[in-house]
């Protein structure tokens, strides 16, 4: 299992950051015919994102095609277990994607629309996210 992370960084380790406001990039369809978009702000980590790529990839039976909107080139640090207080930041544990509200996640193409709606169902059950199914034509407001 291959988890997206950036090949290389700037800075090892991040500030946790802000996560106000909407997606002014990235919340329309541009590849697909239909997709998930975010509802709310959030981290989706670089698991997360693989475990709802294979859950649609699964249903589908690898037919259509799967585009994924984010990246994961957060790097989110963690302390070991049971380790004293203080003594700087954690090591870098893994990547996450920061997404806002209207952020496209996932889009599909080349399959129906009812197993299209059923793959990106299955998929943003492994989100942390709340997303709605969206499609091109149709009129989406967050």
């Amino acid at each position: 299992m291959a988890l997206l992370q950036p090949k290389r960084t700037k800075y090892r380790k991040a500030f946790r950051g802000k996560r106000g406001g909407v997606a002014t990039r990235g919340n329309r369809l541009a590849f697909g015919t239909f997709g998930i978009k975010a509802l709310a702000s959030g981290w989706i980590s670089a698991r997360q994102l693989e475990a709802a790529r294979r859950a649609m990839a699964h249903y589908t039976q690898r037919g259509g095609r799967i585009w994924i909107r984010v990246f994961p080139n957060k790097p989110i640090t963690k302390h070991p277990a049971e380790s004293r207080m203080g003594s700087g930041k954690g090591d870098v544990e893994g990547y996450v994607a920061v997404v806002k509200p209207g952020q496209l996640i996932f889009e599909m193409g080349a399959v129906t629309a009812d197993i299209a709606e059923e793959a990106l169902r299955l998929a943003s059950h492994k989100l942390p996210v709340d997303t709605k199914f969206v499609e091109k034509g149709v009129k989406n407001v967050i």
